[in-house]
């Protein structure tokens, strides 16, 4: 069986970043779902584009659209089936160690997500066959030797329950998934940073529809029920 989880940042995870928050989310979804997700994006990103006389393959991440935009592209979603959006977001002031390796802390996350936001939610107890977790990222402008290290630490963090992690970096720019990931993770760095910002669109949230984290103390909101798969 196959999971598909789309992940994106906001903030800044950089030592010397003045920013308070860093946050890293998205959505999972099964494969069923998958291309439905996709295309309901598509189609009312496009719609919204057309209507402006943008192109269609320029961009236009998260921090970018306005509220209305958000909050049909979430409402949208939020009726589909096996689509679970989800973040972690990091209160950098209150941690007690620094972050001295970005690469590391952001795996690290990436491995937060799992534990508190995504296995949570999921029923393994029917499940007779091998979970295969496809993890899709932004490319992040990583160095090439790091593009291996993260689905190499989650297959050795997780090998004991028998999940197999395939990890792959995707340009934003051109994967409508990404972009949709960008949005999620935005909307919920920015109920932490500044809630104004977001506030009609948070009211429009079913919360069973999204899980979020937090870093330190781990409290959650949102969902808190499993899943059957």
């Amino acid at each position: 069986m196959k999971i598909f989880v789309y992940l994106d940042e906001s903030g800044s995870i950089h030592k010397n970043s003045s920013t308070k928050y860093f946050a890293v989310g998205g959505y999972f979804t099964l494969e069923r779902d998958r291309q439905k997700i996709i295309s309901s994006y598509r189609e009312i990103t496009h719609e919204y584009k057309s209507k402006r006389n943008i192109k269609f393959s320029k961009e236009i991440k998260g921090r970018d659209m306005n509220s209305a935009l958000k909050e049909k592209i979430l409402t949208d979603l939020q009726s589909i089936e096996s689509f679970y959006g989800i973040a972690k977001v990091f209160d950098k002031t209150k941690m007690r160690k620094e972050i001295l390796n970005s690469n590391i802390f952001y795996n690290y996350a990436v491995r937060l997500i799992f534990d508190d936001c995504i296995f949570p939610l999921i029923s393994f107890s029917k499940v007779n066959e091998p979970i295969e977790f496809i993890l899709n990222l932004d490319n992040r402008s990583l160095a090439l030797k790091d593009l291996f290290s993260l689905e190499e630490y989650l297959n050795i963090e997780y090998s004991k329950d028998y999940f197999l992690f395939r990890v792959t970096y995707l340009d934003s720019k051109i994967n409508y998934s990404i972009q949709l990931a960008d949005l999620i993770v935005n909307t919920f760095y920015n109920y932490f940073n500044n809630k104004h910002n977001v506030a009609s669109v948070y009211d429009i949230l079913i919360l069973k529809k999204f899980r979020i984290s937090t870093f330190p103390g781990g409290k959650t909101f949102g969902r808190r029920y499993k899943i059957k798969i």
